[in-house]
């Protein structure tokens, strides 16, 4: 029998095992990027069709790309990225105790070695500018934005490639938004993607606390019983 508005859907209209799979292994990508392998741009586009079904703010779709393969410009970047972070990611990564923090810092710090080599940086924008604004207006700048970007992550994983949300050259986005034309009085840069195709595509679920451990049920500090 076809479900109608009389008749409830039983079935979920997803196969769960496919995208619960593609939700849980969608990692931040940055030792197993192909820096060897060319990124088709019609593959980035189809990704950033996907990206901007995402739902925005008051329907602003103030949402901007700016895509960027240019040796000279990702190179200027990388530079820009480990100028604005590099010594926090190492005095970082000396103080992490447990192996999984320790992993994530030599990941990243090993981005910063090779950022300028990844075939693809794509720089999400927003149109606005989210200081000096109260919460809600910052929550809605990007809340408008954030979305998209996890849609477009989560495209690349299923066509093959990989990514990884970071933000450390917005320590300098005046100088990158020279860099890469963009205004910077009225648009904010929230991330740099580097994108490429990944070395292998077994990623696997990441080790996180119970869910029941970090939600509270009506009432911050009341966990939900089972």
């Amino acid at each position: 029998m076809t479900a109608t508005s009389e008749t409830p859907q039983t079935q979920p209209p997803f196969d769960l095992s496919v995208t619960d799979r593609l939700l849980s292994t969608t990692r931040s990508v940055r030792k197993r990027l192909d820096l060897g392998r060319p990124v088709p741009k019609e593959v980035v586009l189809d990704c950033l069709r996907l990206a901007v079904q995402a739902p925005t703010g008051s329907n602003t779709q103030g949402w901007r790309w700016v895509v960027v393969t240019d040796p000279d410009k990702r190179r200027e970047l990388a530079r820009l990225y480990r100028e604005g972070g590099e010594g926090y990611l190492r005095a970082s990564a000396n103080q992490a105790m447990d192996p999984q923090t320790q992993r994530v810092y030599a990941s990243a710090i090993h981005l910063t070695e090779t950022l300028e080599q990844v075939p693809v940086h794509v720089v999400p924008c927003i149109e606005g500018r989210a200081e000096s604004t109260v919460n809600a207006m910052s929550a809605s700048i990007y809340g408008s934005i954030l979305p998209a970007v996890w849609s477009f992550m989560l495209a690349l994983r299923s066509r093959g490639l990989g990514s990884a949300w970071t933000t450390l050259h917005l320590v300098k986005e005046r100088e990158a938004a020279e860099v890469l034309g963009i205004p910077f009085e009225s648009v904010t840069q929230v991330a740099l993607l580097p994108v490429a195709y990944t070395l292998g595509t077994d990623f696997k679920a990441a080790s996180r606390p119970p869910v029941e451990t970090v939600t509270y049920w009506d009432t911050w500090g009341a966990h939900p019983e089972l």
